[in-house]
């Protein structure tokens, strides 16, 4: 077991009073190498999926605040690369407190502009390797700024109504996962890995590709 982990604090006033409940179904199998309630668990069904890509997805429940998280990126990035076709990784953000929400907004913004995929290691390595102060909105608007991106329309996507509708719906599918800290790997919807279970993040990994590449092929998804 290794210390990697964000516990939540509870976020909800602002986003409409949802709450988080961590709550899973630990189901008996025989799979090998990994066996569910022990390296992941299955979740109760109907299984909920973060998008409709039509793909299986492994979804990173994260936050720009976690330093787990951080040091995760690097492996989640090789994850990514390493997901047969028909499996596609996802990140998802993780509102779980009023200092965590900024970060959240941030990414929905980040999206919108087009500019997620080069600015998301970086905004890690600028927080925790350089050690910017980006935490409050206003931070994380100057770091998108020197970034070539447009401040004024970085601020107004991410404190819109639509991007806090997104949070609303991201906080309900975190509690029907259980996801309590970060960061979370859970496979289409179906399995969350135990991540108190692994030994190390590229453990994390392992798991998830092994769940993916057998949900894909139990499902004859290509």
């Amino acid at each position: 077991m290794f210390k990697r982990f964000a516990r939540i604090h509870v976020f909800a006033m602002l986003l409409g009073g949802l709450s988080l409940t961590a709550a899973c179904s630990a189901q008996s199998s025989a799979d090998a190498p990994y066996t569910n309630g022990n390296e992941y668990v299955t979740l109760p069904a109907p299984h909920q999926r973060f998008s409709n890509a039509g793909k299986v997805e492994v979804v990173e429940v994260f936050s720009y605040g976690c330093i787990h998280c951080a040091h995760f990126a690097p492996v989640a990035e090789k994850l990514r690369k390493a997901l047969p076709a028909g499996v596609v990784f996802k990140l998802m953000p993780a509102p779980f407190s009023a200092a965590w929400l900024p970060f959240a907004r941030a990414f929905y913004a980040a999206q919108q502009l087009g500019v997620l995929d080069r600015t998301h290691l970086k905004l890690f390595r600028a927080k925790f390797d350089q050690h910017y102060p980006i935490n409050s909105m206003d931070e994380l608007a100057d770091f998108y700024a020197r970034q070539g991106v447009d401040r004024a329309k970085f601020m107004r996507i991410a404190m819109s109504p639509e991007t806090t509708a997104k949070l609303k719906s991201d906080l309900a599918l975190i509690q029907k996962w259980g996801v309590d800290g970060t960061p979370t790997l859970v496979i289409d919807g179906k399995y969350r890995v135990q991540t108190s279970a692994m030994r190390s993040q590229q453990e994390m990994a392992d798991v998830a590709l092994w769940l993916a590449k057998r949900d894909l092929k139990d499902n004859g998804k290509r």
